[in-house]
């Protein structure tokens, strides 16, 4: 006859599941030490870094006061880990910087319960608090690479796959794998030297995930993956009326769309081509005439975008808005919409020809491939505006340039170059070509269009994927892969954006809805 034991009633709980805390540091490196012995535990910072960057993620269970199970976890893109990886690969060495919280998956890198508790079905409730993080971000799935500490004992009749499929056919039992699998964890694959200092598992893991039935996608739109870019090399000549302008712009944007380019970029400064057409007696005014065109401009871009199929960044055009003369990007999707980029950084020679005022916002559009920032010729020489951009969403960064000389140019270029590297983007740039003798302030002009990208081993050599001819009219274009860039923000030879010093510097910035940092 089996004792019946009684529980005195209290008003509290004795066994807690709450979110883990700094307190709970010391807790949490004694406890991994009892559990995993040779192993050891996270240090102090790799644990503070994860509860800074997902403390969602780390959860303890406590009874009577003491804690005596933790667990710990990331989100992450499944197509990041898909194939084969390593617990430092996902862990980031234990820093989890690798978290995204656009991604799809909870993935749990950490389960410790004290063995003087086991037997109490504490893994049993972790798993049951992860898997509600999951349902309540709407994620795809959970994934975990378990442990399978009883394979030391078979491993010279047996590999790893064969000792998973006894303990799945229940001909074994092993103390992690047969627990992950009641908790309605189905096995992708073995993770060969997943852990080479489990010496219980030979280094082994069991890679295995549990589908949240309650998953909604969020569209049923396939994900971007290639986007297809063109920058035009403009020659500046002179014309003699609105209709030659549209017409040189027109032949490239139909040479575009003939391509099935999802983007064309156009030079900084496109119209001051038109400046002929309406003289002033100094070039602050003419420049200020530009504004006269600004309805035209707006009009014929917009029908050209959708007329053709393609999103034209504009180049910039100097337009009046409360008597103030600002530099202005514009950005016209192809289904009509229209958003602009003012310029940010005024140089001298702006300042001084034409009175140009800053804008004061750094933008990132939405778009049908996905998010864009535009920056206007020397705003990209200045890190933390594409810092901001980066920390936005943005994968593509267009730059519209005009420049008179090639030191210049090169400045623009080169700030363009060390961007994509800093911050994992790509960059495409134009910029115009030819003489226009009769307008102060931008009579010559020295120009190359570029597709520049971060300079790794899964980029084109020397981080170029395309290049124009120096100071020839012509476009170039280019088909660049968004997974290749984001899984290179994770996976590089090095990782700027992962490994930034946000202990000892940060950038602020000011949105509507408050300071914002990065």
């Amino acid at each position: 006859m089996k004792k019946k034991f009684l529980a005195k009633h209290t008003s509290d709980s004795r066994l807690t599941v709450r979110p883990l805390t700094l307190d709970d540091i010391p807790g949490i490196q004694a406890l991994q030490v009892r559990c995993f012995g040779g192993m050891g535990a996270w240090d102090v910072a790799q644990i503070t870094s994860q509860m800074t960057l997902f403390p969602e993620g780390q959860i303890g269970v406590e009874l009577d006061g003491r804690l005596v199970a933790t667990s710990s976890s990331l989100i992450v893109a499944e197509r990041d880990v898909a194939g084969w990886h390593t617990f430092r690969d996902i862990s980031d060495d234990g820093y989890i910087r690798n978290h995204d919280p656009a991604g799809d998956t909870l993935y749990g890198i950490d389960i410790a319960v004290d063995p003087s508790v086991r037997g109490m079905k504490l893994s049993r409730r972790l798993y049951a608090a992860r898997k509600d993080i999951v349902r309540r971000r709407n994620l795809r799935a959970f994934m975990i690479a378990g442990r399978i500490p009883g394979y030391h004992l078979h491993a010279e009749s047996m590999t790893p796959q064969e000792y998973a499929s006894a303990v799945v056919a229940k001909e074994l039992r092993d103390k992690v794998l047969t627990t992950q699998i009641s908790n309605g964890f189905a096995i992708r694959s073995v993770l060969r030297d997943y852990l080479p200092s489990d010496k219980e598992s030979v280094g082994n893991a069991v890679f295995m995930e549990w589908l949240n039935p309650q998953h909604l996608p969020a569209n049923a739109v396939a994900p971007v993956r290639d986007v297809r870019v063109a920058a035009v090399q403009y020659r500046m000549r002179n014309i003699k009326s609105f209709d030659e302008f549209a017409q040189q712009c027109e032949f490239f944007i139909d040479t575009a769309s003939d391509y099935r380019v999802d983007f064309l970029l156009f030079p900084e400064l496109l119209t001051t081509q038109l400046q002929v057409l309406v003289p002033a007696e100094r070039p602050g005014l003419a420049a200020r005439r530009l504004h006269e065109f600004t309805p035209q401009y707006l009009e014929f871009f917009t029908k050209m975008a959708m007329q053709y199929n393609v999103n034209i960044i504009g180049g910039s055009h100097l337009t009046l808005e409360n008597d103030k003369l600002y530099n202005i990007a514009y950005l016209f999707r192809r289904d009509g919409s229209v958003s602009k980029q003012y310029k940010l950084h005024i140089t001298p020679s702006e300042g001084r020809w034409w009175g140009v005022e800053p804008g004061d916002t750094v933008e990132v559009f939405d778009t049908d491939r996905g998010k864009i920032s535009i920056l206007i010729c020397y705003d990209v020489e200045f890190p933390e505006v594409v810092r901001i951009a980066a920390a936005k969403g943005a994968n593509f960064l267009f730059v519209p340039f005009n420049t008179d000389i090639r030191s210049g140019y090169m400045r623009v270029r080169s700030c363009a170059a060390a961007r994509c590297i800093e911050n994992g983007l790509y960059a495409i740039l134009a910029g115009p070509v030819g003489n226009l003798p009769f307008v102060d302030g931008a009579d010559i002009h020295y120009g190359q269009a570029c597709i520049l990208t971060p300079s790794d081993l899964a980029f084109a050599r020397d981080g170029i994927a395309e290049e124009a001819t120096p100071n020839v009219e012509m476009m170039v274009l280019h088909e660049l892969n968004v997974e290749t860039l984001r899984k290179n923000r994770r996976t590089g030879a090095v990782r700027p954006w992962l490994d930034r010093r946000t202990d000892l510097y940060s950038v602020n910035w000011n949105e509507e809805d408050g300071e914002k940092k990065v």
